[in-house]
Formats: C-alpha cells, sequence, structure tokens
C-alpha cells in the first residue's frame, strides 16, 4: 500500500518541492495551502490531492485532515512546513504582528500536529517532520519573533519524542539555512523601525547585508532532506541543510556566547 504525507504550505518553495519529490518517489501527496485555486502545477501530477488549508484556521485543519483520510485512507507523515519571517526592532511590532507570527508558526504547528496525531496513534506508526531553520539553533539581529517561534518548534518537537516514539510516532526537525524562496520576498513581514530612530542605523546596516547575502538557488536540497527524514527509518532528530546552516551550527557549539555574538555582530554589520 502506498504511504501517504500530507504537506502544509504547499504553493511554493519547500513544500512544493517536497510534494513533488515524493510524487516521483511514488507516495500519495496531499498538498495543502490557503489558496488551492491558484495551484496549477501540481493539480496535474497523479496521486497528489490538492487542498485547502489555513493554519490559523482550525476548521480548515480539520477539513483538510478528514479529506485527504477519506481520499487515501491514513496519514504517513505530516510535514509542518507553512511559516514565514518577521523581521524589524521588537519594540516596533504591533501586538497583532506578534501573534501573528506565533499563529502561523507555532500554533499553527501545533493544531495541525494535533488534528493528525488520532490517525497515527490508532495505527500505531507515523513521523512528524517540522521544518524549523537554521534560526531554531542560532539567531540574526531584528528577527526576535522570528527566533522566538523557531526555538519553540525546536523545543517542542524534541520533547514530543518522549511521548510519541512509545507510540511508534517518530519526530524530525528539518533546518534550512538561507535559500531565495519566497520566504524573503512574500511572505516576510518587514516591519522595520516604524520611526525609531534608535533602531534605525543599525537596522539599515543588517538590511544592506542581508540583501547582499548569497543564498542557495537548489532549494532541491531541503526537499531532499524532507524526504530523507521521512524515509531513513532513525532515530536522528535534526537534519540542518546548506552550508551556511551547518557551519554556522558548528560555530555556535563551539563558541561561548560572548565570542558568537561578536562574530555574528561582525558578520551582519551591526
Amino acid at each position: 500500500m502506498k504511504k501517504t504525507v500530507l504537506i502544509t504550505g504547499a504553493s511554493s518553495g519547500f513544500g512544493k518541492e517536497a510534494a513533488k519529490l515524493f510524487h516521483t518517489n511514488g507516495w500519495n501527496v496531499i498538498a495543502t495551502m490557503r489558496s488551492p485555486e491558484k495551484e496549477t502545477e501540481l493539480a496535474t501530477l497523479g496521486n497528489i490531492f490538492i487542498s485547502k488549508l489555513d493554519v490559523t484556521d482550525n476548521l480548515s485543519i480539520q477539513n483538510a485532515v478528514a479529506a485527504g483520510i477519506e481520499k487515501f485512507g491514513k496519514i504517513d507523515v505530516l510535514v509542518n512546513n507553512a511559516g514565514y519571517g518577521a523581521l524589524g526592532a521588537l519594540e516596533a511590532a504591533t501586538e497583532e504582528q506578534v501573534k501573528q507570527q506565533f499563529d502561523v508558526n507555532f500554533f499553527g504547528l501545533i493544531a495541525v500536529t494535533k488534528a493528525v496525531l488520532p490517525g497515527m496513534r490508532q495505527q500505531k506508526s507515523g513521523t512528524i517532520i517540522n521544518v524549523s531553520s537554521v534560526g531554531g539553533r542560532i539567531t540574526f539581529p531584528f528577527s526576535s519573533l522570528y527566533h522566538a517561534t523557531k526555538f519553540a518548534v525546536e523545543g517542542l518537537t524534541e520533547s514530543m519524542q518522549y511521548e510519541l516514539n512509545p507510540l511508534g510516532i517518530h519526530l524530525k526537525i528539518v533546518e534550512p539555512g538561507g535559500y531565495k524562496t519566497e520566504f524573503a520576498g512574500r511572505s516576510m513581514d518587514l516591519f522595520g523601525t516604524e520611526g525609531l530612530e534608535d533602531y534605525k542605523p543599525s537596522f539599515d546596516k543588517f538590511i544592506a547585508i542581508l540583501d547582499n547575502w548569497d543564498m542557495s538557488e537548489n532549494i532541491g536540497e531541503v526537499a531532499d532532506a524532507i524526504y530523507e527524514a521521512a524515509t531513513d527509518g532513525t532515530e536522528k532528530l535534526r537534519y540542518p541543510v546548506g552550508h551556511d546552516a551547518v557551519q554556522l551550527i558548528e560555530a555556535r557549539q563551539q563558541m561561548d556566547d560572548v565570542d558568537f555574538k561578536k562574530m555574528m555582530t561582525v558578520q551582519t554589520g551591526i
């Protein structure tokens, strides 16, 4: 019997590439997104079921999971990929921006996970892959809200192993570095400094560095890591992806807090 994967945020970037890779390898794919009516490429592929799912809308989550199970019988793997980044000085963020960042990146991930878990518990098997980031292990300036959500995802996933492994359910974290996706484009909430002049010199320097950051175009690497996490059958928890992610995580492990902050200050122009 074919295995089935449900992927959130499958309209572009890592999610879409992962959907195509699972399809190529003979899986049933439940590709979920906020605006399924706009999707054309995935709709042409067999064994891909496109469903509306907004991680901030619990009814849409329940409906997508139920429809996917009705279509393919079960869900073997969940890929929590949906997310975006908010960038700016914490003091400049509105209450709504703070809440939205956590609603999408963290609380939405929890809601989708809880919707899938009853089926996985019943079948006594499953794998949940949470797409975090190198930003779940190290931090950049003016990204505190984003990092807070990704650090939360890392802690959540690591702890969930203890309660779910005895039930036959495995947990995985994929940690991409910098890639050229819509994450840094239309998906970015760039709220900046909102007229708080004290932050502006540092923020402008950081944005200038970020604009010239050497990001990889090979988003297939991340899809490969997601697929590996789904199929390798190991207890491995974390899958860093990309040369920058591996380097930064290794540097963080080797340096103390002060030395790492000094290095990042130089690299980010602050």
